[in-house]
Parts: structure tokens; sequence; C-alpha cells
């Protein structure tokens, strides 16, 4: 095959065209240090309000280079302010490092927390929603290619006239943090509202701890409305994306959460599951 002198010469050019690019491009390399280790660590502020009283825990949050430090911060000002009612009152420190007590919160009303540490301050503010009610959990077998996994499904009522109708569903086994998802209104079928997890396969020996079921456990469901503001923190902290500010002031991450919680516990028997057809 015969290659004329034009070819050959653009062909030619852009061999050395892209060897130049290549040459500049490699001579701009250089190595970054974004020094992230050196970012002080921010405070963080866990807060909730249920039926059973308020509960309010300070932390630091922990640099990815060393080991967890769960350390409460105890020398902290804190106040619970119920807006709707015109009540402010100071959290004692309890036993565990946190502060709080046991005056339940009311559906209806708007509550704002206070707090003051190191020279700083932060508020948050909460509106408490109506409690939901759970009608049913249970557990199926799925088959899988892999191996059958069993479902949980938790089904809740909606409630009556909350247009945003957002939950957050909390799992735990044996009173410890399993699994959680935000769940919609928008999948609720006449009142109703299900949330379906996959959790443990049937093979244990193939099973990941932290999504092992074994015989005897007990597993709880707890079913917490919630606003659009806090689906979009939860969302973003699944996806490990920045979400919205949940606290006013001096900077901290965390939230502050007044809500009922719906719960109930049921114990896993796997050689009692039926499976889903």
């Amino acid at each position: 095959m015969k290659v004329s002198s034009y070819t050959y010469t653009k062909t030619a050019l852009r061999c050395i065209s892209s060897l130049l690019l290549l040459s500049v491009f490699t001579g701009c390399e250089k190595e970054l240090d974004f020094k992230y280790h050196d970012v002080p660590s921010p405070l963080v502020i866990e807060g909730t309000l249920t039926g059973e009283g308020t509960n309010v825990r300070l932390t630091y949050a922990t640099p990815m280079d060393e080991a967890m430090d769960l350390t409460p911060v105890t020398d902290a000002e804190v106040l619970l302010t119920d807006i709707t009612a015109g009540i402010e009152r100071a959290l004692p420190l309890k036993d565990d490092g946190s502060f709080g007590d046991v005056t339940p919160g009311v559906p209806g009303h708007e509550y704002r927390v206070d707090v003051k540490t190191s020279g700083k301050e932060f508020r948050s503010e909460s509106a408490m929603k109506d409690k939901t009610e759970i009608v049913d959990m249970q557990f199926q077998w799925i088959k899988m290619p892999y191996d059958y996994v069993a479902v949980l499904r938790v089904t809740f009522k909606e409630i009556p006239d909350d247009a945003d109708n957002c939950f957050w569903v909390r799992i735990l086994r044996n009173g410890k943090p399993y699994k959680w998802s935000v769940i919609d209104r928008r999948i609720g079928n006449q009142g109703l509202i299900s949330c379906v997890m996959m959790t443990s396969r049937k093979d244990l020996d193939e099973e990941d701890e932290a999504d092992a079921l074994r015989e005897g456990d007990e597993v709880t469901a707890l079913v917490i409305p919630i606003d659009r503001k806090m689906v979009d923190y939860l969302t973003a902290l699944a996806n490990d994306s920045n979400g919205p500010r949940m606290w006013h002031g001096d900077f901290c991450l965390g939230y502050f959460l007044a809500a009922p919680v719906a719960t109930t516990t049921i114990i896993f028997h796997p050689d009692e599951l039926t499976e889903y057809k």
C-alpha cells in the first residue's frame, strides 16, 4: 500500500503534537499536600427529644488516622426550650456523660436546644410530630442467585394530616445499631407504609459479621417521623456527601430531633421463616 507524502507529513505532525502535549502535562506534575490531618476536630452534638425525655451528647470528631474516641464533653451548659409553651429548663449532666431528663416531649410543640461550651454557642430547633403505630414486623426468606437472604418487613401507619409523612426506620440487633432506612409516604398504600430491608444470608459461614443474624437474636424496629430537612441530612450521611446544617451559631456537626418513637421487637428464628413468593 502506498502512502502519500501529505498523509505521512500529517501523521508525523500529529505524533509530534501528542509528544509535546505529554511533555507539557508531565512537566506540570506536582505533589499536592492538603494537610487534612491538621484540621481541628469539630464538636459533634447529637440531641433527641422523645416520649421518654431528652438526651443531648457532645463529643469531638475523631481524626481519620486516630482510634475512635467517643469520650463525651461534659463542660457545657445545655438548655431545652419548649417554644410553644414558653418554658425553658436546664438539662442536667447524667451519669453516662450526656445531658438530659425524663420529661416527655409533646407532639405538635416546637423545641429549641441551646448549647454553650468552650466559649462557643450553638442552637437547633425541631418540631415534634405525632406518633405512628407499627402494625406488623416479620422476616421471610427470599431466593437470591448466591443464597437465601432473610428479608425484614416493618409495616406502620401513615400520620393523618401530615404532608411530609417521612420516617427514619432504625433496626437494632440485640440492642445495638444494625441497619436503618429513610422512608417516604409516597410508597404508602391505604394508610400503611412498609419498609423492606435485606438482612442476613442463610449460610452464615459466607456472611459478613455486620449483617449476620443468628438463632435467638433480638431484633427491634424503631420508627421515627421526621421532616424533609432531616431526610436530607440522613440521605447525605448515607452517601458521604454534604447535607443541611442542623445547628446555628458556631460551627459543629450533628443534629437535634424532637420526635416520638414507635417500637416493636421480635426474636429471629431462621428455621421458622417461610419463603417469599
